[in-house]
Parts: C-alpha cells; sequence; structure tokens
C-alpha cells in the first residue's frame, strides 16, 4: 500500500501530505523567494507561511512567478501574537493577503494561544526593564476563545477557505472546543519521534482536527525558545539511522514518512533542492520499523525543541493549570 499524498480535512478541503516551512528564523529572510519557487518547481503544493515570519511579499511573490496556478496551491498563513483582539483579527488576515497578494488563504491559523500587547503598528512591546522580554497580555491569553469567535467570522467571509491552531496543548484544545461554532480544521504541533504527542494526536483526530507536524525533524528553534539545545535531533538518532541504512533512505524520510503513515501531514523546512526532492520521496515503513519508532519516546523521555516559556514566564504546554494564571512574569 502507497503512503498517503493528501489528506483531507473535516470541512472537505484536500492538503498536501508535505508541505513547505518558511520560518527561518536567525537565518533571515533572503531566500525564502527562491525557495519557495523552487519548491513548486519540484511539485511541492502546500506552502506553510505566517505574518510573525516577515516574509509574507516573498512568499505571494514566489507564487506568482512560479507559473503554477493559484487554485493548485494550499497556502497557510498564521494570526500574530499581536493580533488576538476580536476587533483585530479581520484586520490581521487582509494585511496577510495584502502583502501575499491573494484574495484567500486555504488556511489561517492562531499561531500561539498567549496575546502580545502591541503598538499602533502591532510591533510587539517589550518590557520595561529592558530584559527584551515581551509584554504579555493576559486577559487576551487566557481568552483565547474569543480570539477564535472572531477567527469564525473569516470563514463566513470566504478569506480563509478553514481556520485551525497551533501550539495548542491538550488542555486548551478542550477548553476552546466547549465554545467553538467551528472545529478546527488543523491543530499544528511539533511533533517528531522525540515529540510523537500521542494523547493530543488520538484526541485531536477522533474529534476531526487534523494534526500537522511543524518541525517534523527536530528543528532548531530561534534562540529564545529553544531547549535542549545540547541534544542531537531524531534524524541523528542510533535507531532511525540503523532504519534508514537498512532500506536505503535519509533519516529524514524515515521520519517523515512515520509522521504521514500515522495520518499527519509534515511541513520540512529546507532551502536546498536535494533535502526538497528527498522529503517527496515518503513510503510505507514496515509495522516494525513503525512500532520501533513509535515508542522511541517511551525508551528516553519525551524531548520538546519549543520551549517560549523562559522568554514569556508560564509554560503553554501546562496540562495541570491553563497558562497563564497570574497576571505577572516572574521578573516583574
Amino acid at each position: 500500500m502507497d503512503i498517503q499524498k493528501k489528506f483531507t480535512l473535516n470541512n472537505g478541503i484536500e492538503v498536501p501530505a508535505i508541505g513547505l516551512g518558511t520560518f527561518q528564523g536567525d537565518l533571515g529572510n533572503a531566500g525564502v523567494k527562491e525557495a519557495v519557487k523552487l519548491a513548486l518547481s519540484l511539485g511541492y503544493r502546500h506552502i506553510d507561511g505566517a505574518s510573525a515570519y516577515g516574509n509574507e511579499r516573498d512568499i505571494g511573490q514566489a507564487i506568482r512567478e512560479s507559473g503554477v496556478s493559484r487554485q493548485d496551491i494550499f497556502v497557510t498563513s498564521k494570526l500574530a501574537q499581536t493580533w488576538h483582539s476580536p476587533s483585530d483579527v479581520v484586520q490581521a488576515l487582509n494585511e496577510s493577503l495584502r502583502n501575499l497578494q491573494l484574495d484567500y488563504v486555504d488556511l489561517f491559523l492562531m499561531h500561539f494561544p498567549h496575546a502580545y500587547r502591541g503598538d499602533a503598528q502591532h510591533n510587539t512591546i517589550r518590557h520595561p526593564s529592558g530584559n527584551g522580554k515581551p509584554l504579555i497580555d493576559y486577559e487576551l491569553s487566557r481568552n483565547y476563545m474569543a480570539t477564535w469567535k472572531a477567527m469564525e467570522a473569516l470563514v463566513d467571509s470566504g478569506k480563509a477557505r478553514s481556520i485551525g491552531l497551533s501550539n495548542f496543548n491538550l488542555l486548551k484544545t478542550k477548553k476552546l472546543l466547549e465554545s467553538a461554532r467551528i472545529i478546527p480544521a488543523v491543530n499544528q504541533i511539533e511533533l517528531h519521534p522525540y515529540l510523537p504527542q500521542h494523547e493530543l494526536v488520538q484526541y485531536s483526530q477522533s474529534h476531526g482536527i487534523t494534526i500537522m507536524a511543524h518541525q517534523p525533524l527536530g528543528g532548531r528553534p530561534v534562540g529564545v525558545v529553544r531547549a535542549h539545545a545540547d541534544v542531537p535531533p531524531p534524524t541523528e538518532d542510533a535507531m532511525i539511522v540503523d532504519i534508514a541504512t537498512q532500506i536505503g533512505k535519509s533519516p529524514a524520510q524515515v521520519c517523515l514518512s512515520w509522521a504521514v503513515q500515522k495520518g499527519i501531514p509534515v511541513i520540512p523546512k529546507s532551502v536546498q533542492e536535494v533535502h526538497m526532492k528527498q522529503n517527496l520521496e515518503l513510503f510505507r515503513l514496515s509495522d516494525d520499523h513503525f512500532r520501533a519508532i513509535d515508542k522511541l519516546s517511551l525508551e528516553r523521555g519525551p524531548i520538546r525543541f519549543l520551549n517560549p516559556s523562559p522568554h514569556i514566564g508560564f509554560d503553554i504546554f501546562d496540562e495541570e493549570n491553563d497558562q497563564p494564571v497570574d497576571n505577572k512574569a516572574p521578573w516583574d
């Protein structure tokens, strides 16, 4: 049996099993336009971007210059943390559409559950101590349901064909579903063999929410939110390297194939043609190999490479308390 090439969301819209992530982090956006054009020429049909990445103009230019029909490309954007006020959500998407030079996006995600205070231009306001930390809007960070309600109107307008979440844990997902009129089509989370998030995946899929994997190879988040910087990614894990060697594939192909075989679309990042091509060539793992990778985190414990806690002062992934609980940061 061949591995799936597409997945159907809960609204009937199809998303490719593999897309191109465009977050370049500390590397900057100089190569984003050419990377997107190259990806589209190789056959990628999902381009994942975000307002916070600062590269939507480059993505839009690449799409226009690619020669690929707009309706054949699945485009994702995300609501930045300074736009969480319900009165700002429509403007936020309009800004992204203007930069992308598109009439609609296929998927619009709430990038994170927590909100920052922004200035008149929606730039993040920094803590007055000069420590570089963002000022948190604690009320909006707890009331992501109100932000979601405003996002539901985007589907009604046709400017977002689907809406979803990003970096929502199980606790926050359950809370949002208590009042949601539109069930999220997607929750885009860090997911790889070291962080399979089995419980969240099972719950989400049982409620019609497609889990999508960012950092499907482990990844290297920007420094202020990077955890376990000394831990090699799962592509360097001895067992995964051994499986890749046995079947004549790359460790990255093994990790991506494992996720897609679990029913999870993936959005790896790359600007190198050889890696882009390899990432498209996914395959079905044997049952033994699949189960071994699926249990890898049980043997060594889960490892999350994205951890905003030291930067914002609370743990958005806390499954016991819906953070933030307090109205101040530890450094206040």
